[in-house]
């Protein structure tokens, strides 16, 4: 099902409004799964008021659907969370697939996450410079296979900082790299499910970090522009 670029915003902010508030009635009919498990959203985490510090939300309308990065540093209990939603052409929530990290998580650090993710510029496109669909997800694709493949060749964009946890590898100069190796062994990403916004450049990929029965539940999101990548954001649950 096809949505308009507005009304998914509409969305994603009526999405992010209602974390601040713990309401959930709006998405009572939806199948909901939490770190990769079925769940019910009424006695999760996001049926609690959150005190949002800085969101962040893709709109993907040949999917209809959206995801969202909420940054929570809250010391009573600091989270970050990424949220894949898909919605019917009515406004209503489908399915919400949510990762939820907080201490004791990959490198957790809200605090740090925050610092990091508000320099970044995540802005609109124009127009006649943004990539294809295809060219964003085949760059997402290719960095995720290079865990298996280590001979893949990946679009490595100059500068490209990774916000890896609460990690950051930028250090805001114009050779940044995130060309900076992964594990020697074999690493399977498996079971992807993408959300892609061409008028930012950016997917979003769920997956198994490290093949689908025993794997960590993940989100690998990336920015790409001129068809190389310049942001990695990475969520992974331990």
């Amino acid at each position: 099902a096809q949505c308009t670029y507005s009304q998914l915003q509409q969305l994603s902010a009526n999405y992010v409004a209602s974390r601040a508030s713990g309401s959930i009635s709006a998405f009572s009919s939806a199948i909901y799964t939490e770190n990769s498990k079925p769940a019910t959203l009424s006695t999760s985490v996001l049926a609690q008021p959150l005190r949002i510090d800085n969101n962040r939300s893709l709109h993907d309308t040949a999917a209809c659907a959206t995801y969202t990065e909420l940054i929570i540093t809250n010391p009573a209990h600091p989270y970050v969370i990424g949220t894949q939603i898909h919605w019917t052409q009515a406004g209503e929530a489908s399915q919400i697939e949510t990762l939820i990290t907080d201490a004791g998580d990959w490198l957790f650090n809200a605090t740090g996450t925050l610092t990091w993710a508000r320099r970044e510029d995540w802005s609109t496109i124009p127009e006649a410079r943004r990539d294809t669909r295809e060219v964003i997800k085949a760059g997402a694709d290719a960095y995720l296979d290079l865990f298996s493949e280590k001979s893949t060749v990946v679009a490595w964009g100059t500068p490209c900082a990774r916000l890896e946890g609460g990690i950051y590898t930028g250090q805001g100069l114009p050779t940044d790299s995130c060309n900076l190796g992964v594990p020697s062994r074999v690493v399977y990403m498996t079971n992807r499910r993408y959300i892609i916004d061409e008028t930012v450049g950016a997917v979003d990929v769920f997956l198994s970090f490290g093949g689908c029965s025993t794997g960590r539940p993940d989100s690998h999101e990336f920015r790409l522009e001129n068809g190389k990548l310049r942001f990695i954001h990475t969520i992974t649950v331990m």
